[in-house]
């Protein structure tokens, strides 16, 4: 049974006024109290990983002091030392107007015990901002700010906003495109009030219980599962006095913020923000570290990007097509470097070395003909000639002997060295350090026992031995361990626990593999068809279908940026067509469309990939829809198995002339004659088209009237033929 819930004693002064002389504060989280980034983070704190060559929490301090935040209180547990260290030698510590202050801690084993020691050290004098060092966003505080400040002038129990945004998970993998569980959320949409809180940590499919007296004291509700959870919120001096008074509120969303919403006897209330063109997500696990990385290139994240954010000598130029490029780069002439890549200073790229939808820290020295895509490659690794990398993260330091191979999913920790032509299998995890004997659960979000703590600070103290005393008895542990990783390797391969593959491939940067895509799919829709046969039942009481109340317009529009985002992501990184089918149709699954919106959607993304092609004349255009065309026709074929979708193309053509792409209207006619060429849209469905304008207003016909020559001729040609068979 848990420790009855107390009220907080009230520290400060409620009055808004008091409040509003007080500087705008927050509390940084340094630790995340997890194990999800291991064996990594053993020897150095998740915030100092870089990100696209930039620690995190560098990211997390330039939002804050960007949003008018004054004072920062950074709070450290796990390799506390480290972050002092970064800190003390970084700008942040001599900025006018915003002070960051570290508080230590080595026996705090959760965010409820951190906030509890905060609240003892009496810094916080009015509404804070609450975040993880491992979060980046690009939105205005101002609205959200003031909205909570409004609700509590109202409302004294209004203690805390979170903030939200659109993101739906993957029907198949039932996770966002970040890795994390999907979200239950039941919200007022009157007053956004949240009113319940589910992790779909068990992945289950379309229904949620709720308890029924949501629905007795709600006059309205709106259930979600396209909610992402943006970990920052915004919150009144009471919770901290909460933490402090409930010992049994460890979790921030699990124990605390539950605990709030099936609280009756107190009423504090918990209330949302939505953000829409904003930015901002957490770095949960590899896939979202993944995700998060190609946003920053990608610049959804504008102004915390590479070429804005350069720390010290690091300098960043953007050049074409999202590629990075440090200064004092050496490449060789043969070497080629893709699009969305960055490549960090002082590094050394050798003769026919390909590089593609990679990061490249600084320092590092890659030999020739070596192949890497899809990863991350930290500071001042080496690797050899001959080396293939695809979708791995290698930490600082490490050694890739000529010829070896790291498979999808692969992580290497700090100075590892994989043996001349060893192949390092799929989602291995690999360490100087043995791997514990008792692992912590990465289930317990936040949570970590004191075992954690001793391991932590051992592999510390390990890696300080190797970084400044030559005395470690390398040659040793070579010959120890050699046989695991080829002949002159260095490190263990950590085992996966029982239980924990399927966790490897969903939290890996490697994308998931399209035969466990299929398979997961066939599931799905067999269970679908189940329901289906059902769907004229009651639903049982308490029992609701989420998104009752999401718009069809808004389900449209959201669908279609995911569809552009997948195909972008397809084109960037040499994605297989039958891959991108099973993205899509997930899509399709999630927002409930058919497959005319899939093809309208798909052709969109192709038209306007084309137009954003670099192009100087209206021919290289053309030549532009062409090459994609060709390239894309597969999937687009693969949506319209009718002529009532081809024709829904034809008008989705229209549209994009009218309205997104205009320059493409002179080009209207001839890419429909390249669309009929190809075997894409039929005569039939241009005809019937036709026949539909017939009574058109002239505004509705215009393109109609364009393609009059090419539909004539198409009748003229039809006619021959069927004279030709007459005879």
């Amino acid at each position: 049974m848990g420790v009855q819930k107390k009220a907080p004693t009230r520290a400060v002064s409620d009055d808004p006024e008091d409040l509003a002389r007080v500087p705008l504060q927050a509390v940084l989280l340094a630790d995340s109290f997890t194990t999800r980034f291991r064996p990594i983070t053993l020897e150095r704190p998740k915030v100092l990983l870089p990100l696209v060559n930039i620690p995190m929490i560098e990211y997390t301090l330039a939002w804050l002091e960007s949003s008018g935040v004054e004072e920062v209180f950074v709070f450290c547990c796990a390799h506390a030392k480290q972050v002092t260290n970064y800190l003390e030698n970084s700008q942040w510590f001599s900025q006018p107007k915003f002070s960051v202050t570290t508080i230590e801690s080595h026996n705090s084993v959760s965010a409820g015990d951190a906030l509890r020691l905060v609240y003892e050290r009496n810094v916080i004098h009015g509404d804070f901002v609450l975040i993880s060092g491992d979060t980046l966003s690009n939105m205005s505080l101002t609205r959200a700010l003031q909205e909570h400040k409004e609700r509590k002038k109202k409302d004294s129990n209004a203690v805390m906003t979170m903030v939200i945004q659109r993101s739906k998970p993957s029907p198949i993998t039932q996770q966002s495109r970040l890795g994390t569980d999907g979200l239950f959320m039941a919200i007022d949409p009157t007053t956004k009030q949240l009113l319940h809180y589910e992790e779909n940590t068990n992945h289950l499919k379309g229904t949620l219980s709720i308890d029924k007296m949501l629905l007795v004291d709600n006059t309205s509700i709106t259930l979600h599962n396209d909610i992402q959870d943006c970990y920052i919120d915004i919150c009144s001096p009471e919770v901290l006095s909460l933490f402090t008074d409930n010992f049994d509120y460890q979790h921030l969303r699990r124990h605390f913020l539950k605990g709030l919403l099936v609280d009756d006897i107190m009423g504090y209330k918990i209330f949302t923000h939505e953000i829409h063109s904003s930015y901002a997500a957490r770095v949960d696990n590899y896939r979202g570290y993944d995700a998060i990385s190609k946003d920053i290139i990608q610049r959804w994240t504008y102004p915390l990007v590479p070429d804005v954010l350069s720390l010290g000598n690091s300098a960043t130029k953007l050049e074409r097509r999202g590629m990075y490029r440090a200064f004092e780069i050496e490449q060789s002439r043969s070497a080629q470097i893709g699009p969305l890549t960055v490549i960090g200073t002082g590094t050394t790229i050798a003769s026919n070395t390909k590089i593609t939808n990679s990061v490249v820290g600084k320092g590092c020295t890659i030999g020739s003909n070596v192949s890497i895509e899809g990863s991350y490659v930290w500071d001042n690794v080496i690797i050899e000639d001959g080396c293939e990398l695809r979708h791995a993260i290698v930490c600082d330091g490490v050694v890739m002997k000529s010829g070896s191979v790291l498979e999808p999913g692969v992580v290497l920790s700090f100075k590892v060295v994989i043996g001349q032509n060893f192949v390092v299998p799929s989602y291995s995890k690999v360490s100087l350090l043995q791997q514990p004997k008792k692992q912590d659960s990465d289930e317990e979000l936040e949570y970590a026992d004191h075992n954690s703590d001793t391991l932590d600070s051992a592999a510390t103290g390990t890696m300080d031995k190797q970084n400044g005393d030559s005395s470690l008895e390398f040659s040793e542990m070579q010959h120890h361990v050699s046989s695991e990783l080829g002949y002159g390797g260095v490190g263990y391969i950590w085992s996966i626990c029982e239980g924990s593959h399927e966790e490897e491939w969903r939290h890996s940067v490697a994308p998931i593999p399209a035969e466990k895509l299929a398979e997961i799919t066939q599931v799905i829709e067999d269970d679908l068809e189940l329901v289906s046969q059902d769907s004229n039942a009651p639903a049982s009481s308490g029992e609701l279908k989420p998104d009752t109340q999401i718009s069809a317009e808004d389900d449209a529009v959201y669908f279609e940026k995911e569809v552009e985002a997948t195909f972008l992501r397809a084109v960037n990184e040499n994605v297989e067509v039958d891959h991108v089918i099973l993205e899509v149709n997930s899509l399709r699954l999630s927002y409930n469309m058919q497959s005319a919106d899939c093809a309208g959607a798909i052709f969109h993304s192709m038209m306007k990939l084309a137009l954003d092609t670099a192009h100087s004349s209206r021919n290289e255009l053309l030549r532009n829809v062409q090459n994609m065309v060709n390239t894309w026709q597969k999937l687009l074929k693969s949506y319209l198995p009718g002529k009532d979708e081809e024709i829904e193309v034809i008008l989705k053509f229209e549209e994009i002339c009218l309205e997104s792409a205009r320059e493409l209207s002179p080009l209207f006619t001839q890419i429909l004659h390249l669309l009929y060429d190809k075997e894409i849209i039929t005569e039939e469905a241009i005809e019937d088209w036709e026949s539909e304008k017939k009574d058109a207003d002239e505004a509705d016909r215009v393109f109609v009237k364009q393609a009059e020559i090419f539909i004539q001729w198409l009748r003229e040609a039809s006619e021959e033929d069927d004279e030709e068979e007459g005879e």
